[in-house]
């Protein structure tokens, strides 16, 4: 089996995250690649020491990301950094000669997203591909099957979201994702956004126009050091956009993204109704996917236990239940095939999120800042 030699840039939980798939790669069937990670860059060492401790094949560990970069036993990178450092080192990295996977937003606003797809452009023979785990749940690879079939007919409205709870406390300290110099104006739509836009931009539901509803409920936070900063990103924020079908049939199609949102842990939902058929599906209930078909002048809403069904098999059992880590095993199984060159699973949701698709959710986002500043529908 070929092995692809990665960096990880920014050693957060993500970091970690893809590091536990690599120590887990057996557990897939049938690759033709697996990644072992080389290289750690974070400024702080303390989260580079969870790596070189668990992960004998760790030969550097350094604070600068222009080092790892100039490793040659480094073939591809993943890079988890805040925002306002997306446009120079996924450049840097671009530019060194390097694969990336890299965390969404994919720069902090659409000037460095499109400087980001200018040095793609000089570099074609690159892999670049955008992180967004949750269309791997194989009852979400059961819609896009349905939507590749056509089985929805013409669509009535699409709703799609990610909520969680993380801010809800007042007296939580505001980190980076909190201070808009380094998350940026989009606020939780950078955060979160990509996430929610994933599975409708690559059902070719391309939103037109959008009318935005931001809120920035808590505009100040502590600092952690006793004293008060501003926290002036959106917190929660809801988008109706027109958007249209394969058949040109217009429709609502509802984004929403909330970091306060009483009740939820972290919940990303996904509901299609159609002219044919509906589902709907949400990660409070992962096994299960709920579809209404239309028979006999009946509307029943039935419930489907998809089982452990993912897009590339791996050794767990069909009765078994599906999870956050086993999406995020098969992300990165995405993402190697790739590089690998192989073939991958003939489905609308097997391939990661691409550049390009992220680039669409920055001309979404930069169209609801000026919605909710101007309070009208503004073009996408």
């Amino acid at each position: 089996m070929k092995t692809i030699r990665f960096g990880v840039i920014g050693c957060g939980l993500m970091g970690k995250e893809f590091a536990s798939a690599a120590a887990r790669w057996c557990h897939l069937k049938d690759m033709p690649a697996k990644p072992e990670i080389v290289a750690v860059c974070n400024r702080s060492e303390g989260p580079r020491q969870w790596f070189t401790e668990h992960f004998p094949s760790v030969k550097q560990s350094t604070s600068d990301y222009r080092e790892l970069l100039a490793n040659t036993e480094v073939d591809a990178v993943y890079i988890a950094v805040p925002h306002n450092l997306h446009q120079t080192v996924y450049i840097a990295a671009i530019e060194a000669g390097k694969h990336v996977f890299g965390e969404k937003p994919f720069g902090i606003d659409l000037a460095a997203n499109e400087a980001i797809l200018a040095a793609m452009a000089k570099r074609p023979e690159l892999l670049v591909r955008c992180c967004s785990q949750f269309p791997y749940f194989p009852a979400v690879q059961a819609i896009g099957r349905m939507i590749e079939s056509n089985a929805f007919g013409t669509l009535l409205e699409a709703n799609a979201g990610f909520l969680h709870s993380s801010d809800i406390n007042p007296d939580k300290p505001a980190n980076w994702k909190r201070i808009v110099e380094t998350n940026g104006a989009y606020g939780v739509m950078g955060d979160l956004g990509m996430h929610v836009c994933h599975v409708p931009f690559r059902a070719g539901w391309i939103p037109q126009n959008v009318r935005a509803i931001l809120s920035n409920l808590m505009p100040e936070r502590p600092d952690g050091n006793g004293g008060r900063v501003e926290t002036a990103t959106w917190d929660n924020a809801t988008l109706l956009c027109e958007a249209s079908d394969a058949s040109g049939n217009n429709f609502p199609l509802t984004l929403r993204t909330q970091r306060i949102a009483p009740g939820e842990s972290n919940s990303w939902y996904l509901e299609i109704k159609g002219l044919k058929a509906c589902a709907r599906f949400n990660t409070r209930d992962p096994n299960t996917l709920y579809l209404l078909e239309y028979a006999n002048g009946q509307q029943d809403w039935r419930a489907v236990s998809v089982g452990y069904s993912p897009v590339f098999p791996s050794i767990t059992g069909g009765i078994f239940e599906f999870g956050f880590t086993d999406a995020i095993l098969q992300m990165w199984a995405a993402f190697v095939c790739e590089l690998a060159d192989a073939q991958l699973p003939n489905a609308l949701l097997a391939q990661a999120a691409t550049p390009e698709e992220a680039h669409l959710s920055h001309r979404l986002f930069t169209a609801a800042l000026e919605s909710a500043k101007n309070g009208i529908c503004c073009k996408v």
